[in-house]
């Protein structure tokens, strides 16, 4: 009997045990739940490194998706190549009680190809799920490892990469053996506990608690300079068979030197042809221009990602013969191009991308994600990007100007830093010529001229290239005036080493002016009004950063009817401010009314405090921006 019920007992414990609910949202602690639509429970990462070519990472997560704006998260995968194998991926949903509702099944996996939607060949693969749940709220318990064949890089920890999902408890953790023992920056991070553990390995670990993430601000800094974040790095390093190490830009742009060893050979018919191409050439720039200008007739640009391929060039004949190449490639080609005309060009790794985020010169790493040429000239350096069949000769635009990047050079990596645009190269100038007539329609003709980083205004840089459907297209969608019809229109491009478009536009432009009895009400700012101003806040926490400085000037002349005089004018406006000038104004000269506008922006780092100051500054730009005039009708 005894022995009956300690049977049960046992068997009720079990019961007991499976039926416990895991997860349940109610104890989730209001404070973060609040104004959230995700909570991440856990999130554990495990980075093992085991020897300078073999190394591991793990990752738990267990995140609550409270509303639908959240169904992101319940899409969870892991990419893989002929380098990284996945060992295991897991995963389970609980509902709100947290009851195990699905656990992820062999067959709910899909494998496939990770294309990235230009890549020509690529070895990168995935294995994803979707584990979306109809009912909210519920949680997803998502694991996974994987095995890589090289050590390279660590995954780098950011405290929080959503503004919208608040975290219970974070663990980040490296293990290694003491002579691996790989280098970290911290940006507001406490420096990690090291322990000893009981195999003779290191291991550095950080431990957080509950967290509610700032909210992200527009005009704030890079990601990494705003979120608290570990970076991690190698010193000691292997990677497709390629030992190196990382602990400076020298000794790191050696490795990547390894790689394009041997791979800048041309074949004897090219060699022949390149000396033919610049014998009549009076400068080294000049025969830099006709070999880039034969390298963009010659090829065009597809993404390779296969093995090292991902990190390594194809050979130069390869790119001859073919006719194509990713930037490694193409830069590798050009590289060869200028060496059989004795001129130096230097394989050059960047962080590319209007949004990306700066390369820390500080801290040397894998940071890059595309590569140019950089040819030293004289006192100045020509910087050529390979993978445009139409860019200027010499022109960084957003893509790649002001910012660091490695020179690859015969003494191992140089950081050295792209172009940065002042104001005054940045113009856009306009001048048109408006026939209004007394019923408030009107003809104008319109002439701007777009320089600089202002060249790249809407996509204009890749249009200019365009067929007169696409152009005609741009113009309608980036003409700032409420109704028009486009009679006839040019765009002219000049490819100089600061590059510039004209686009001439003749306009109709129907009820361009408001009629009420005899008084006419004009907008005298044709199409350059300013609406935007930024979002009110009770509390800027970060500072403001503004990239960009430029400068646009208006000068629109009204030819107005005999039986039209002005009854208001406005009066002239002056605005100064930390973050730029502006000032409009108007003369009458002969019969026509002219209109002049200038703003110029400046860029640079501000502080937090000074957000209602920019606050200020364009409502008072939006204010003068849509001032009316106000004529009156003689007859």
């Amino acid at each position: 009997m005894r022995a009956t019920f300690i049977l049960l007992m046992l068997f009720s414990i079990r019961l007991s045990g499976a039926d416990q609910p895991k997860y349940p949202v109610s104890l989730i602690p209001e404070e973060i739940k609040k104004g959230m639509y995700a909570v991440i429970r856990s999130n554990e990462v495990r980075m093992d490194i085991q020897s300078k070519s073999s190394s591991s990472y793990y990752s738990k997560q267990v995140i609550t998706i409270l509303n639908s704006k959240a169904k992101n998260y319940a899409i969870v995968g892991v990419g893989y190549d002929k380098l990284r194998t996945v060992k295991f991926m897991k995963a389970v949903v609980y509902d709100a009680l947290g009851k195990e509702v699905k656990k992820l099944k062999q067959s709910d996996i899909v494998d496939q190809s990770s294309y990235d939607g230009f890549s020509l060949l690529s070895d990168n693969r995935s294995i994803s799920a979707d584990l979306s749940q109809a009912i909210y709220p519920y949680t997803i318990e998502f694991e996974y490892e994987v095995q890589f064949k090289f050590l390279y890089s660590a995954p780098d920890f950011f405290l929080y990469r959503d503004d919208e999902a608040s975290t219970q408890k974070q663990t980040y953790t490296i293990s290694y053996p003491p002579e691996l023992k790989p280098r970290y920056k911290l940006f507001k991070m406490e420096p990690p506990r090291v322990e000893r553990l009981a195999d003779g390995r290191e291991q550095l670990k950080w431990a957080f608690d509950s967290h509610v993430p700032q909210k992200f601000e527009k005009y704030a800094d890079d990601f990494e300079k705003s979120v608290p974040n570990i970076c991690v790095s190698p010193v000691d390093f292997e990677f497709g068979g390629y030992a190196g190490k990382m602990d400076t830009w020298k000794d790191f742009g050696t490795w990547q030197a390894k790689l394009n060893e041997g791979r800048a050979t041309l074949p004897e018919e090219t060699k022949l042809k390149v000396k033919e191409l610049t014998k009549d050439a009076k400068s080294d720039e000049d025969k830099v221009r006709l070999l880039y200008e034969h390298l963009q007739n010659k090829t065009r640009y597809v993404s390779i990602q296969l093995g090292v391929g991902g990190l390594q060039p194809f050979e130069a004949k390869t790119v001859d013969e073919t006719g194509y190449g990713d930037c490694k490639a193409l830069s590798n080609y050009m590289v060869a191009l200028l060496r059989e005309v004795n001129i130096k060009g230097y394989y050059t790794t960047i962080q590319a991308g209007e949004n990306e985020s700066a390369v820390d010169p500080n801290f040397p790493s894998d940071q890059a994600n595309h590569v140019i040429v950089a040819v030293p000239n004289k006192k100045d350096t020509l910087w050529l990007e390979c993978t445009s069949q139409t860019n200027p000769f010499g022109w960084m635009g957003k893509f790649t100007d002001n910012r660091y990047a490695m020179m690859v050079t015969e003494q191992g990596g140089v950081l050295v830093k792209t172009p940065s645009h002042p104001a005054e190269r940045n113009i856009q100038s306009r001048e048109a010529e408006v026939d209004l007539d007394a019923t408030g329609n009107a003809k104008a003709k319109v002439k701007t001229q777009y320089q600089g980083l202002q060249y790249e205004n809407d996509g204009l840089d890749f249009v200019v290239n365009k067929q007169y459907d696409d152009q005609k297209k741009w113009l309608q969608n980036t003409t700032q005036i409420p109704s028009f019809d486009i009679e006839k229109f040019s765009i002219k491009n000049n490819k100089d080493k600061i590059p510039s478009a004209e686009v001439e536009v003749q306009l109709i432009l129907n009820r361009f002016a408001t009629v009420s009895g005899k008084r006419i009400f004009l907008t005298p700012n044709l199409m350059n009004r300013s609406t935007f101003i930024p979002e009110k806040l009770e509390k800027r926490n970060s500072n403001i950063v503004l990239r960009t400085a430029y400068i646009d000037q208006d000068q629109i002349s009204y030819h107005l009817p005999e039986e039209i005089y002005p009854e208001f004018i406005p009066q002239p406006v002056i605005i100064k401010s930390r973050f730029g000038e502006y000032e409009s104004g108007f003369k009458i000269d002969q019969g026509s009314l002219i209109y002049t506008r200038k703003i110029k922006m400046n860029k640079g780092e501000f502080p937090a405090d000074s957000y209602n100051e920019l606050i200020e500054f364009y409502r008072s730009i939006n204010k003068a921006d849509h001032i009316k005039m106000v004529f009156m009708n003689k007859t």
